[in-house]
């Protein structure tokens, strides 16, 4: 008697939720909805159900399809808020605190995701003081799907910044919102839907990505479960198999004392002077896992206190030992090493300092420029200087596992397809980093994604608006030199044959040793200029820093001209930098550059005929210094892809 009564209120339940009244994460207590719009408000409920939808003194009725699909559309919403929208069906749902003002789409790779979060020691007052009940997020959670589409999220909400709720928002799309708001005191909400490290073709549908032929087959041959299980497997066995090795290989594990040990005798270990990378060996860069150690003194004043030890960034996965004691431990190279040491750990006099480090592939160690030092109650000590260092095992290069965010259409599949029936304003969007390998296929990508985005979101050709790459270089990248500038340029090339685009150019706010630049709040202050035109209408407005527009050779001397000069062009220096020049045989040198009123004059005595020139045309070009009189850095360019 007992299970059949179990057995009939599992049915019970399962029919009272099916009949009820359903709504999208994106349709939740805080939302922002798109002013001046027809904005469609959908659901699920039982088929043939009636809906009632009761939303700034109007109502609007409609009945669900035979698959539990409804759907209402409101118009010509006008700025304000908060409002309440009551939908009853057989239940009544209640969603609270409704702003309407403008909607943006956040996507991209990491810089896109970067969070305020990331940014506490840099901008402490701009989080202080980000109290602001009409700038609004919600966060996608991160996903991938290979079969059909998802329609709806897991879990999400929307939140308004404050300090506490900041910590998650997108640091580039939040200086964006704050710069809007300021002008037009429109709510603004930003739907964050970015994962680092991917790439172009997981943004893209299946349909439009069938243009690809290689790109297709990867998104059909994932539709089979068994393949990406098989690939996994594959993956973690290799992964395992290769840590287990170096593990028990590591000599610093093997012998006692062990080398997190402080009195162990450090006599025959090489000094690294500075911290950096590690040497190359005979047959280049070394793979596996070194030790390094560092003596430093603790006077007494910071002596047994709880203490905070900052060590830059490592690749790629590092364990900290202080006195012997663990203290902390990241397994990607990507994020910012910063530990806290507990009280009783330090003591007056020396304590040892000891880093392991397990590389994978291409060069590790310690990325140079960034800070290392430990810290108690303001007192710090800055812990570059000599280290001393041994390999405790070599091993074969481990290359990277599959990642799901690289896969063709997947997280098109999974975070942007259930937000196609919700209503735009436009899209922010930073992401190439992950595409410069193949540069020169990233033009048609990015032109098919927009135009595939626009055709999805049935809205006509809405603002898309993106980040042109920063300066940037490591020594993994290296050898190929120009793969980011190859990528610039397909940036910049989208921008004259894309309709309603803006570009904001961050050749000169980049970090050269981090792909993760903190310089977020420029960023969004010229993403914002780039909408103020493209999306608000602001035609007179100077959004963007000089962009070349033609050359006319004249002798030596090639004359070049721009769009965007605004008040005028300005270097940040006494003399022009990152110009180069080259003849018929393409090789680039040096170039004198001065400027002439909106133009730019550029010459070399060694090129007698010149053909092309090129300005900051490398990953990382040193001191870029176009400007126009309003602050804004000039795109990277050069005249002939000849050259």
């Amino acid at each position: 008697m007992k299970f059949k009564l179990l057995i009939l209120s599992v049915l019970l339940a399962s029919v009272s939720a099916f009949g009820e009244v359903k709504l999208p994460k994106l349709i939740s207590d805080g939302m922002v909805l798109q002013r001046n719009a027809k904005v469609k408000i959908w659901g699920w409920a039982s088929g043939g159900e009636k809906i009632t939808v009761q939303f700034i003194g109007a109502t609007y009725q409609t009945t669900a399809n035979a698959a539990g699909e409804w759907s209402i559309i409101l118009s010509d919403l006008k700025v304000g808020g908060p409002y309440t929208m009551q939908i009853d069906g057989n239940n009544s749902v209640t969603v609270k605190n409704i702003a309407v003002g403008d909607v943006w789409v956040c996507s991209g790779q990491s810089n896109m995701g970067f969070s305020m979060g990331s940014l506490t020691t840099v901008y402490p007052d701009d989080i202080a003081q980000s109290e602001n009940p009409f700038i609004r997020q919600f966060y996608v959670p991160s996903g991938y799907r290979f079969d059909g589409c998802d329609t709806d999220y897991k879990y999400g909400q929307w939140k308004s910044a404050s300090p506490q709720n900041l910590r998650m928002f997108t640091a580039a799309g939040y200086y964006f919102a704050l710069n809007l708001y300021k002008i037009y005191k429109v709510p603004i909400g930003l739907i964050n839907a970015s994962l680092g490290g991917s790439s172009a073709e997981a943004w893209i549908s299946e349909e439009a990505i069938k243009s690809f032929p290689k790109y297709y087959e990867d998104a059909l041959r994932f539709k089979d479960p068994g393949w990406i299980k098989k690939i996994n497997k594959q993956d973690n066995d290799r992964v395992i198999n290769w840590n287990c090795t170096l593990r028990q290989n590591d000599e610093g594990y093997k012998n006692e004392p062990v080398w997190t040990d402080p009195k162990l005798d450090t006599s025959n270990w090489a000094t690294m002077h500075g911290l950096n990378y590690w040497p190359e060996g005979k047959f280049g860069a070394e793979n596996g896992v070194f030790w390094f150690r560092r003596e430093i003194n603790i006077p007494a004043s910071m002596a047994g206190k709880a203490a905070n030890i900052r060590l830059g960034r490592i690749v790629d996965a590092d364990s900290v030992f202080i006195n012997g004691r663990f203290i902390g431990g990241i397994g990607s190279q990507y994020s910012e090493r910063n530990y806290k040491i507990p009280k009783g750990v330090l003591h007056e006099g020396s304590n040892t300092i000891v880093v392991r480090i397990i590389n994978y592939i291409r060069h590790g160690g310690f990325v140079p420029g960034k800070k290392y030092e430990l810290t108690v109650d303001g007192q710090t000590i800055n812990l570059e200087g000599d280290w001393k260092y041994k390999m405790g095992a070599a091993a074969d290069p481990l290359d990277d596992r599959l990642f799901t965010g690289k896969i063709s259409t997947a997280l098109f599949k999974n975070m942007i397809a259930p937000m196609l029936n919700y209503r735009i304003k436009g899209v922010l969007w930073y992401q190439g980093e992950s595409n410069t390998s193949k540069a020169f296929e990233y033009f048609a990508l990015f032109k098919t994604l927009i135009t595939d985005w626009r055709n999805q979101w049935q809205q006509g050709d809405f603002p898309f608006i993106y980040t042109q790459l920063p300066n940037f270089v490591e020594v993994n990248i290296e050898s190929t030199k120009y793969d980011w500038a190859y990528l610039r340029e397909t940036q910049l090339k989208t921008l004259s044959v894309v309709p309603n685009t803006g570009m904001a150019v961050s050749i000169d706010i980049g970090e050269w040793n981090d792909i993760h630049w903190l310089n977020k709040k420029d960023l969004g202050y010229r993403l914002a200029l780039a909408a103020r035109k493209v999306a608000y209408g602001e035609k007179s407005i100077v959004s963007s820093g000089p962009i070349y527009k033609a050359m006319k050779i004249t002798g030596k001397q090639v004359g070049l001209s721009f769009t965007n000069t605004g008040s005028g062009l300005v270097s940040h220096g006494q003399t022009l930098n990152c110009f180069e020049i080259c003849g018929s045989d393409g090789n680039y040198l040096p170039a004198e550059a001065h400027i002439q009123g909106h133009n730019i004059v550029v010459s070399n005595s060694k090129v007698a005929l010149p053909v092309a020139v090129r300005y900051a045309w490398a990953n990382n070009p040193e001191s870029p210094n176009l400007y126009n009189k309003e602050g804004l850095p000039a795109s990277p360019f050069r005249t002939s892809e000849l050259y």
